[in-house]
């Protein structure tokens, strides 16, 4: 087993897991030192390229930004989400998360579901393929408008037999995605496995969010998003800054001209 998986397994019940989002080198390279997980998730799909659905995504579109994420980390457990219709069955599901892993380096793909896709989950850790297990709301097979998950008994058992299904295909670790607090207690202390919630309730094992919306640059009213801080205000300021000095001749001076 990867010995970065192994560090995430032995934070359960003991030290909160720390997830965000990366599309870029960049900010990869910043997140390094304070994550514990970087998922290069599919959502750069609303987020970069402004689609109404993580279904327009594509896996060569999710290696390029991959192959950028992984040139600024050094320490981080590095998830590649595997995009919608690249793991219909064992065969195709193979074949891209092997293709996925050798262009990019990735530790590990994340998949969404629970008992539909624990066949295919079995066949990719055969084949040595570390997998992180996605359950609640499913981006990728959503219909209709967001709402959040356990609300009905019929949910919530569901929830509870498809977390252990996961558990038991393999998984090392599940994200729970808008899941109702009590529910997602039960599930994380049920599961031997850490839960890496967003939208779930501090109840989790670990949080993850879309690194975009956490600093500001991306404008959402997501009910569990939080912005920690308005990095566009430092980005209007910088360009204000260049702009006057260019229209004031002050940029560049001879500091910075040859």
């Amino acid at each position: 087993m990867n010995s970065k998986i192994k560090k995430i397994l032995s934070k359960k019940n003991k030290i909160k897991i720390i997830c965000l989002t990366a599309y870029t080198k960049n900010f990869s390279e910043i997140l390094d030192e304070f994550t514990d997980i970087i998922l290069v998730g599919d959502s750069l799909g609303s987020v970069l390229y402004s689609f109404d659905s993580t279904k327009k995504v594509t896996l060569d579109m999710m290696i390029e930004h991959a192959k950028s994420v992984r040139q600024g980390i050094k320490k981080s457990l590095m998830v590649v989400d595997m995009p919608y219709n690249t793991y219909r069955n064992k065969i195709e599901a193979l074949k891209n998360a092997k293709k996925i892993i050798k262009y990019t380096k990735a530790d590990a793909v994340k998949l969404e579901g629970g008992k539909k896709i624990v066949n295919i989950i079995e066949h990719l850790r055969k084949n040595e393929i570390n997998i992180m297990g996605h359950l609640g709301i499913l981006p990728q097979s959503q219909k209709g408008k967001f709402r959040h998950k356990g609300k009905t008994s019929f949910e919530r058992k569901n929830l509870l037999i498809d977390s252990q299904l996961l558990q038991k295909s393999g998984v090392f670790s599940i994200v729970l995605e808008c899941i109702e607090t009590k529910l997602a207690k039960k599930i994380t202390q049920k599961l031997k496995i850490p839960t890496i919630g967003i939208g779930s309730s501090v109840n989790c094992d670990g949080q993850v969010l879309v690194t975009d919306d956490l600093i500001g640059l991306n404008l959402t009213t997501i009910k569990f998003v939080k912005s920690f801080q308005n990095i566009r205000k430092h980005i209007k300021l910088a360009i204000r800054k260049f702009s006057m000095d260019v229209k004031k001749n002050k940029y560049p001076s001879k500091k910075y001209s040859y």
